[in-house]
């Protein structure tokens, strides 16, 4: 499953929005039918999981804490609980919640943006801070590149 793209869109006045065409027929053909939005965890964007995709993070992340650690249990804890169901409407909408809108700093204008097995939200007052500047983000790019081809050697 590859969800790719940059998208701009609108929420209506009761917070609903349409999941882009592409991204639709994507988790369509994935057979995914449900899908898991919650506040990333990083950035001031949503960030819609396949369901899949989410129940892998959740066990990659439970893997790596330990049920007797009551700090790994906070941080779990946090984790799974801030998190709403969603289901695609026969239009493709869905509703994204008043809490997870104030959260995001999102009014109306939207960016959708594929992560891969992701689809994140921002509020398009916010979308700027989703990207590196373009000499930053070559200089980035060039770094982690040669570290993996210099791991690869």
């Amino acid at each position: 499953m590859r969800l790719i793209g940059n998208i701009e869109a609108k929420t209506d006045a009761k917070g609903r929005a349409f999941l882009p065409a592409v991204f639709r027929k994507v988790l369509q053909v994935a057979g995914e039918e449900s899908l898991v939005l919650r506040k990333d965890v990083f950035q001031p964007c949503l960030v819609l999981y396949p369901e899949s995709v989410w129940n892998e993070q959740m066990d990659l992340l439970r893997s790596r804490l330990s049920r007797w650690n009551a700090q790994h249990q906070q941080i779990f804890r946090q984790f799974v609980s801030d998190v709403e169901l969603v289901t695609l409407d026969g239009n493709g909408r869905f509703l994204i919640p008043r809490r997870y809108l104030q959260m995001a700093h999102i009014e109306q204008s939207i960016k959708f943006i594929g992560m891969g097995d992701t689809i994140e939200i921002w509020s398009h007052s916010e979308k700027d801070k989703a990207f590196m500047d373009v000499e930053e983000f070559g200089k980035a790019i060039e770094s982690i590149m040669q570290e993996r081809t210099e791991e690869d050697d």
